[in-house]
């Protein structure tokens, strides 16, 4: 089970959109969200992919998208009630596909942060912001914030995401719309946060994606919090003022940076075996504690 890759899937005649991670196929009303194997780190897609990621990352998702409040994007999970086409190789797509509505996209990434960590450190010991948001004097690298942060960001196709601040955001998609996707991403994190501390994770920070159904109603879509959209912390190794232990690709960004002598602007090299398998054993763990239950897939 897990020396099988999934790189890239394919069903022939069917358009498809390649991201970093996803393969998402259009079916004209509906859409196959696919998540591959495939890794990325510093805005690259690196060789190797990291064995069940893709299904980590889903079956993650439809977890919480039974257990946080409203409506999400969801149809079906199960590949054998999917519209295939006759003949498709329904293997490559098991445990790591979902059947979603489409819908119109909103394009922002709604970030919402409860400790300070990564870049929301950085900024805080220059300005004592985080995404511009002031934040109280005397705190240390990791500190819990007072009250979980919305600070969203532009989607960047290529590249990284750029921090906006929540006007900002207003002026890109209306009051109504900003003040809904703040307020549903706060109430989503913290559900999801209460949740994960039962099982010893801290939810540092997260990401959301929000789709606009015709109607106007705006749904959960895409992923929801798993490894590659969040900071998990395990609870029992939490220490405020260093840089925390992951349940992430950690172990990917640092043997990148710090050994293997990669400069970031060609392409990136093989992962070793060590790295791959260190890795795979994370994102399986954080499925395992969030969840309560055997990974299996």
């Amino acid at each position: 089970m897990a020396n099988h890759v999934v790189l890239e899937t394919n069903i022939p005649g069917v358009p498809v959109r390649r991201g970093k991670v996803r393969d998402v196929y259009d079916l004209g009303d509906s859409i196959l969200l696919v998540s591959t194997d495939r890794i990325s780190a510093f805005d690259w897609i690196l060789p190797n992919g990291i064995p069940d990621k893709g299904k980590v990352l889903t079956q993650l998702s439809v977890f919480w998208f039974s257990q946080v409040p409203g409506p999400n994007h969801i149809l079906t999970t199960d590949v054998d009630q999917m519209p295939f086409p006759a003949g498709t190789d329904l293997e490559q797509f098991r445990h790591r596909t979902y059947h979603v509505k489409k819908t119109r996209v909103v394009p922002i990434e709604c970030v919402v942060r409860a400790y300070l960590a990564g870049s929301g450190w950085k900024e805080y010991q220059k300005s004592q912001t985080v995404c511009g948001v002031a934040i109280p004097p005397g705190l240390v690298e990791s500190s819990k914030l007072p009250e979980p942060i919305f600070t969203p960001s532009t989607k960047a196709e290529e590249g990284h995401d750029e921090n906006i601040s929540f006007a900002k955001m207003v002026e890109l998609v209306g009051e109504r719309v900003a003040t809904e996707l703040r307020d549903h991403s706060i109430a989503t994190f913290e559900a999801g946060a209460k949740r994960a501390i039962e099982s010893g994770i801290i939810i540092a920070d997260t990401k959301f994606e929000w789709g606009m159904l015709e109607d106007g109603s705006i749904i959960l879509i895409d992923e929801v919090m798993t490894p590659d959209s969040s900071r998990f912390w395990p609870a029992d190794q939490y220490q405020p003022g260093r840089s925390q232990p992951s349940y992430d690709k950690q172990f990917v960004r640092d043997w990148l940076e710090l050994t293997s002598g990669w400069d970031k602007n060609s392409p990136p090299p093989e992962l070793p075996a060590e790295i791959i398998a260190k890795t795979r054993e994370k994102y399986v763990e954080a499925y395992e504690r969030i969840t309560s239950k055997k990974f299996d897939f």
